[in-house]
Order: structure tokens, then C-alpha cells, then sequence
């Protein structure tokens, strides 16, 4: 037990590793996160810069990077919204078929994305927008993945980053064997910084209770994977809460399986690169896996197709608005003297033209041919297969007949 640990309850400590500091927190009479702490993050959250963009110091942490690298992330996370927000807009206007945003989730993306390198291969779920634009992903190779034009329009293996995953949490399981097999390629614990890789993978607070996440957990732990299970707790698994999806704070789940976590201001991006980088390390030194809980908030609603009024309500939001991620930087830059009004003219600037080009380039995508999913089930395709498909093609241009012979009469 911690010298300084609270005496009024049992204590569960996270193993202590070179690279993740232990934290401990009291269990007794709790149910999730400390009691008064759901919004907070609690005691052991990692903070260096504050809601109201003041620099904090943390014992086991540090921000290495100078000031020109505080403004590229934050001309990561302003473009990273506006490709969200027009993703939005263009979703409401029928060009998309479904959306899922990352609004207020830009510094948990933008900090630890930024802290890979390029041969650490990453395993996003559906909405690491900003993950993607970090691995220098066109974003209309995102929107025409939701508009159903293709599956992921990009290579992963040129760019070490993985298609989206739909299925909740199956991508955990991916980058566990994908770990398991840069060991056994001899990519880990080297000492040589080009070659040791690590995975990281992305899910969320809703996919820690799937099943594949607990296998992935207790297989990467026995088999030392370098893997880093990044964790992006924005508090609502659609409509469900955090507190009713776990007993104790989801970081601390990891010392279960034998393995650190540690969980980081999910709003504050020099924390998530300082921890996150960490993590990376320890994963390539072979030090195996660990667990990084981002403690964030989705602003916007799950997907386009969930109204989060009906559940929760507009205070949270309010409460919410204050930590915003883009806001405490833009407060550090200005207040210090980094910036000037050229800056911010520039970088709106250079938002509108992103966001033109993506209004432009989604509507002059093609309609999606729903028939060509038959095609894409096997490398060659069966009797069976080729009968519904025959079917469905049938079944879709009856519409358009029935259709057209309403515009006859």
C-alpha cells in the first residue's frame, strides 16, 4: 500500500512499471469513479494543462515538445472539428448515411496520435477521425466510407493504420495478434528506435465490457504484447453511463489482467502525448501492454442517428463546454504571447478551404451500388450468394419501376 494512500478502505494499486506510474484510489463504498469525481477524472488524473490553459507540472510526467509544437496541435484539432462538423452537416443533407463525431474528443485523438511513430501500427474503431488525420488519412476517404461508396479507401499497411472497425471492440483483439507478431519478427526490445514498434488501439468506454476486450486483455499480458490500449472514456456508451458500466474507474481494470494503466485528461492534449508517449516506449522496450484511460467527453450526440437529449442532461453538456479541448490551448498560445491575429486569420483560412474541399468532394462521390456487397462477402463468390444477389437487384429496380409508372399516370 502507497505510504499516502487513504485509510478508509481497500486499495487497489496498479503494477508500477518504468514507464507507467503507479496510482492508487480508494474502492470502498464507490461505485465507478470516486464519489464527486464523474466529471472530474479524480486524484489520479493526469493534467498538464488546465481548462483555463494554465501549464501544471506532474511528478512522472513531462511535456518534452516546445511551443511550435503546441500550436501544431492545435491547428490539428481546429481542422480535425471542421472536418467533423462538415461531416455532420453533409450527413443531415442526405450525402452521408450515417456520421459518428468526435466532437471533444480532438486532444485525446490529436496528443496521442502525434505521439507514434511512424512504424507503430494503430487500430482505430469508427470514430478516430483525428487519429486518421494524423496518419495523413484524405479525409474524403473517410466520408466515402459513410456514404457507402467503399470500405476504407486507403492502404494500411502504407500508412500503418488500420480500416475502421464497426464491430465494438473487435479491433482490440487485431492489434493484440498484430502485437504478437512483430515479437515474433524481432521488432520489439532492439534498443534500435527505427526498428522497435509498438500497436496502439483505440475503443471505447461502451467496448471495455465486450468479451473481446477481456481476451484481448488477457492475452496480450501473458504474452508481454507491445501493445498500448487507448481508452477514450467519454462517459456515454450511447445512452448508458460509465458509472453503470463498471465498479471501479475503467483504467484500473488493466491490473486485473496484470498489466499498468493509467488514466489522462482526455480534454488535455500535452497530457495525452506526454502519457501516451510513455506508453509507446514501454510497449517497444518490451515492456508489454498497457492501458491508457483518455477521461473525455463526446459533445455531440453517439452517431447522427442518436438524439442524447433523451438521456442526459444539458447541464453535463454545460459543465462540459468549460474543459474543451481547443479552448484551453488557444488560452495557453494567446495569454503567453505564441500567437498573433495572423495566426488565427490563417488557420480559419485554411479550415474553410479544407471544408470546401470536403463539401465538394462528397457530393461528387458516386451513389453507393448496394448490389456490389454480394460481391464482397468471398474472394469468389457462391451459387447461394449470386442468388440473393439476383434477387436483390430485382427487388431494388422495382422501386424505380413503380415509380416510374407513377410519374406515367
Amino acid at each position: 500500500m502507497s505510504p499516502d494512500a487513504p485509510s478508509s478502505g481497500p486499495v487497489a494499486a496498479i503494477p508500477p512499471t518504468d514507464g507507467l506510474k503507479e496510482c492508487t484510489v480508494t474502492t470502498e463504498g464507490t461505485f465507478g469513479p470516486a464519489q464527486g469525481s464523474a466529471q472530474e477524472g479524480g486524484p489520479e488524473l493526469v493534467q498538464l494543462l488546465t481548462p483555463e490553459g494554465e501549464r501544471r507540472e506532474h511528478p512522472d510526467y513531462t511535456f518534452d515538445l516546445d511551443d511550435e509544437a503546441i500550436r501544431g496541435f492545435y491547428r490539428d484539432m481546429v481542422l480535425t472539428r471542421r472536418i467533423d462538423s462538415e461531416a455532420t452537416a453533409l450527413q443531415r443533407q442526405g450525402e452521408l448515411g450515417i456520421w459518428a463525431s468526435l466532437l471533444g474528443q480532438e486532444a485525446a485523438q490529436i496528443g496521442s496520435a502525434r505521439a507514434t511513430r511512424a512504424q507503430d501500427f494503430i487500430f482505430p474503431s469508427y470514430r478516430e477521425h483525428g487519429v486518421a488525420w494524423c496518419r495523413d488519412i484524405d479525409p474524403l476517404a473517410l466520408t466515402s466510407m459513410f456514404r457507402g461508396v467503399d470500405h476504407g479507401a486507403w492502404d494500411p499497411g502504407a500508412v500503418n493504420f488500420h480500416l475502421y472497425t464497426i464491430v465494438i471492440g473487435a479491433q482490440t483483439l487485431h492489434a493484440t495478434g498484430y502485437a504478437m507478431g512483430i515479437q515474433k519478427d524481432g521488432c520489439v526490445g532492439t534498443g534500435d528506435p527505427d526498428r522497435d514498434t509498438a500497436v496502439m488501439v483505440y475503443f471505447g468506454d461502451g467496448a471495455s465490457a465486450q468479451g473481446d476486450v477481456n481476451e484481448a486483455f488477457i492475452w496480450s499480458s501473458v504474452f508481454n504484447a507491445p501493445v498500448v490500449f487507448f481508452l477514450q472514456n467519454n462517459q456515454w456508451a450511447i445512452s448508458a453511463p460509465s458509472e453503470k458500466q463498471s465498479r471501479i474507474p475503467l483504467y484500473r481494470r488493466s491490473s486485473g489482467f496484470g498489466f499498468p494503466g493509467v488514466r489522462v485528461d482526455g480534454n488535455d492534449v500535452l497530457a495525452c502525448y506526454a502519457v501516451t508517449k510513455a506508453a509507446l516506449q514501454q510497449a517497444r522496450e518490451g515492456g508489454g501492454p498497457s492501458l491508457v484511460e483518455a477521461f473525455t467527453y463526446r459533445m455531440g450526440a453517439h452517431t447522427t442517428t442518436d438524439d442524447p437529449t433523451r438521456y442526459r442532461l444539458q447541464a453535463e453538456l454545460e459543465h462540459w463546454k468549460h474543459k474543451d479541448p481547443l479552448a484551453r490551448v488557444k488560452a495557453y498560445l494567446t495569454r503567453n504571447g505564441l500567437v498573433d491575429a495572423d495566426f488565427f486569420a490563417e488557420l480559419e483560412r485554411e479550415a474553410d478551404e479544407l471544408a470546401e474541399r470536403v463539401r465538394s468532394g462528397t457530393r461528387a462521390m458516386p451513389e453507393p451500388n448496394l448490389a456490389e456487397l454480394f460481391d464482397l462477402v468471398y474472394a469468389e463468390g457462391t451459387p447461394e450468394l449470386q442468388e440473393q444477389q439476383r434477387w436483390y437487384t430485382e427487388y431494388h429496380a422495382s422501386f424505380h419501376d413503380a415509380a416510374s409508372a407513377e410519374v406515367a399516370r
